[in-house]
């Protein structure tokens, strides 16, 4: 389990660009960090643009479902929705929390929390949920 996400990201050129990194994962679980970085904010603003918190989402639920398959590394999962609740600008690093609400034969649910520190507290700045597809065939 740890391998495979471990492998995943340091294949996947996009992802790692970024800086996104595994902080711990357990079975149904995984907590991801995005350092923050100027280039990823909307020009002017030093606010993380949307987009950036939404890819960490996305990958923090494929991530998580990979824990509980069998065989991560050879069962084709893919995102088939996205939906993301933005709660307020992120201008610190990230930290995403994602957590398999179900992981079925054919299609698997993962709820994520994206939060920062903002004004010396850990705050929410996103919620999403990623629904995927699983081939366990």
């Amino acid at each position: 389990m740890t391998d495979v996400n471990r492998r995943f990201l340091e294949n996947h050129d996009h992802l790692r660009s970024l800086g996104i990194a595994i902080e711990a994962q357990s079975e149904g679980s995984v907590t991801l960090s995005l350092p923050f970085d100027e280039s990823l904010a909307n020009p002017g603003t030093g606010v993380m643009q949307g987009g950036v918190v939404a890819t960490l989402i996305d990958h923090a639920g494929g991530a998580a479902i990979r824990t509980t398959l069998d065989e991560p590394d050879s069962t084709p999962h893919a995102s088939t929705e996205l939906n993301v609740s933005y709660v307020r600008p992120a201008s610190d690093d990230l930290r995403a929390e994602a957590t398999v609400i179900r992981s079925g034969s054919a299609m698997g649910v993962v709820d994520v929390e994206v939060t920062s520190e903002h004004e010396g507290e850990r705050k929410t700045v996103a919620v999403g949920r990623v629904s995927l597809h699983l081939d366990r065939d």
